[in-house]
């Protein structure tokens, strides 16, 4: 049986109701990844997959989990990806994924974040 996952409309639903759920700095940090990921480009869909966020373009680009003490963003191509400034700092052990933990009072280097998702874009199309 293949499964089935809400559409953008549904999802963009279950991101706004989780993140009103955490209600703490948390449901902060997630809604300021969604912006930052949402806004590298037009063609990023959003979605709801293992009762996670998901962004996609031309396949995963990152999903965003929030745990007890840190907001986390999984890359599954991450290991992949150039990462100058060194945003990776979780999972950092495996050979295809890599993951960004933001803990409470983190400041995301925007720039640097945009950055390693428009390369995300480009690994999911090449």
């Amino acid at each position: 049986m293949k499964k089935t996952f809400p559409d953008a409309a549904q999802a963009a639903t279950l991101i706004d109701a989780r993140i009103r759920e955490l209600a703490d700095w948390r449901g902060d940090m997630l809604a300021r990844v969604r912006k930052i990921v949402t806004g590298v480009s037009p063609d990023i869909v959003e979605q709801w997959k293992w009762r996670v966020p998901v962004w996609s373009c031309h396949g995963i680009l990152c999903t965003g989990e929030a745990y007890q003490r840190a907001v986390k963003m999984t890359f599954p191509k991450g290991a992949s990806l150039p990462d100058p400034t060194g945003l990776f700092n979780a999972s950092l052990e495996g050979n295809t994924r890599r993951a960004i933990d933001f803990h409470e009072g983190d400041v995301i280097d925007e720039k640097a974040l945009t950055s390693l998702i428009r390369a995300a874009i480009n690994a999911n199309q090449s």
